[in-house]
C-alpha cells in the first residue's frame, strides 16, 4: 500500500510518499515540496500546482491520496489559499481514480505522536523515528505531508477495514432475512 500525503499550500505544498513494508513497518519512498511564486497571478500558481501534482501522481502511482482537511483559521486569506490548493489535489486524485482521504491536523498529530496537541517539532521527530530517517526532511511542509501519509496508513486503513466488515455483516444479515422470508 502506497500513500501520497499532500500538505496543501499555495506557496509551498508538501508532498510525502510512504509505503507499507510488512505488517507494521512503513518506509519513505519520496518527498518534496512544490513551490509557487507569491507574486504570480493566482491562476498561474494553481496551474503550476496542478501540473506538479499530476507529475507526482503519475510518478509514484499511489494506492491512496491523503490530504490535510482545511479548517477555519484566524487568517482567512491563508485558509482560502490552502483550500484552493487542497481543491486542486482532490480534483486530480478523483480524475486519476485514486481513493481520497481527508485528515484534520489534530487527527494527524494524534496518529503520529499520540497527542492531537503536539507541536511541529514533535511531529517531525516522530516522522523521523517511524520512517527510520537520519534527519527530518525540510521544509516542514514535507514532514507534514509524510505525517499525513503515515496517519492514513494507520487510521485510514483501519477505518476502511471497519467499513468493509460492516458492509459484509450487512450483506450477511440481508441474506439471512431473505432466507427466513422464503420459508
Amino acid at each position: 500500500m502506497r500513500v501520497l500525503g499532500i500538505d496543501p499550500g499555495l506557496t509551498r505544498c508538501g508532498i510525502g510518499v510512504v509505503e507499507r513494508a510488512g505488517d507494521t513497518k512503513l518506509r519513505l519512498i519520496d518527498c518534496g515540496v512544490i513551490r509557487t511564486d507569491s507574486r504570480s497571478p493566482l491562476h498561474e500558481r494553481l496551474l503550476l500546482l496542478d501540473e506538479s501534482l499530476r507529475e507526482w501522481i503519475s510518478k509514484v502511482k499511489p494506492d491512496a491520496i491523503a490530504v490535510e482537511r482545511v479548517f477555519s483559521q484566524l487568517n482567512v486569506k491563508t485558509a482560502m489559499a490552502t483550500g484552493q490548493a487542497a481543491g486542486v489535489a482532490l480534483l486530480l486524485a478523483a480524475k486519476a481514480g485514486v481513493p481520497i482521504a481527508l485528515h484534520t491536523p489534530t487527527e494527524v498529530k494524534a496518529a503520529v505522536t499520540g497527542s492531537g496537541r503536539a507541536g511541529k517539532d514533535q511531529v517531525a521527530k516522530m516522522v523521523v523515528r517511524i520512517l527510520e530517517l537520519k534527519d527530518a526532511p525540510k521544509p516542514v511542509d514535507t514532514t507534514d505531508a509524510l505525517a499525513l501519509a503515515i496517519c492514513h496508513h494507520w487510521r485510514g486503513m483501519s477505518s476502511d477495514k471497519l467499513k468493509d466488515a460492516a458492509a459484509k455483516e450487512k450483506t450477511r444479515l440481508h441474506a439471512l432475512r431473505g432466507a427466513k422470508a422464503k420459508r
